[in-house]
């Protein structure tokens, strides 16, 4: 009967542990990273409803020769979305254009922050020798839910953010979460697309979901010894390590 109960304590320690590969970042494939290449010029494209925030300037030193092609304060978009962003930003329209000063409607959906910077200065050099445009998209931000240290959602200030990125700013996942089972959530073409993705290989590097874009949805899913703390088993696990506690005190009792 000792050796049973021995048994069953460890049984019991066995499954409620968690292992090294559910826990350490990237232990599959490190090797694979030496040398591997990477998207340093990735940016996001522009959608429908996005607020960008554009500056236009020129090497010239009379700053009145660039006034007709800045926002006026207080201007709104037409397009949908918050009227305090409106007021900051020009509003891309369901149809992906902007009302742009001088220029009229611009079409912006689908391009890059640097393709409309390159797009709009072409088009002002008919006016203005040298401009410089510069653009930001204002309403960039994430959200992230589950078992991360710091829930909620994130602003990106400068336009890319990758998954380790996020988890970072974040609160990093804590020992309650699946590193293995990350729910990304994207709307895109009007229809939602699902990926999932492991941080605890590496394989996850070349996946299109390394880099967030605006409105991603990302969840960390919790354990199963999170979830059976909360009462619920999700898993064969935690029934086993369940029955093998209750058959454990029994048996104690009963050799009292």
């Amino acid at each position: 009967m000792k050796k049973f109960l021995i048994m069953a304590f460890i049984s019991n320690c066995l499954f409620s542990c968690a292992t090294k590969d559910q826990v350490v970042y990237f232990n599959e494939g490190k090797g694979d990273l030496d040398g591997k290449e990477f998207l340093m010029n990735y940016e996001p494209q522009i959608k429908k409803n996005d607020v960008l925030r554009i500056n236009v300037s020129s090497n010239s030193i009379n700053e009145e020769i660039v006034a007709p092609f800045q926002m006026r304060t207080g201007s709104q978009q037409s397009g949908g979305g918050g009227q305090s962003l409106s007021l900051t930003g020009y509003l891309v329209s369901p149809e992906g254009y902007i009302n742009f000063p001088v220029l009229g409607k611009v079409m912006v959906e689908g391009l890059t922050r640097t393709e409309v910077q390159d797009k709009l200065e072409e088009e002002i050099e008919f006016y203005l020798k040298n401009p410089i445009v510069d653009v930001r998209i204002v309403n960039f931000s994430v959200t992230v839910l589950g078992e991360v240290g710091s829930p909620g959602r994130v602003q990106i200030t400068d336009g890319r953010v990758s998954l380790p990125e996020l988890i970072a700013m974040s609160g990093d996942i804590t020992y309650n979460g699946r590193r293995e089972n990350i729910l990304i959530v994207r709307q895109q073409d009007g229809l939602r697309k699902i990926g999932v993705i492991d941080m605890t290989s590496t394989d996850f590097f070349d996946s299109e979901f390394f880099y967030l874009k605006q409105n991603d949805l990302v969840y960390v899913e919790p354990t199963y010894r999170a979830v059976k703390s909360a009462g619920f088993f999700t898993s064969y696990q935690g029934i086993i390590s369940l029955g093998t506690t209750i058959i454990s005190l029994y048996l104690l009792i009963n050799s009292l």
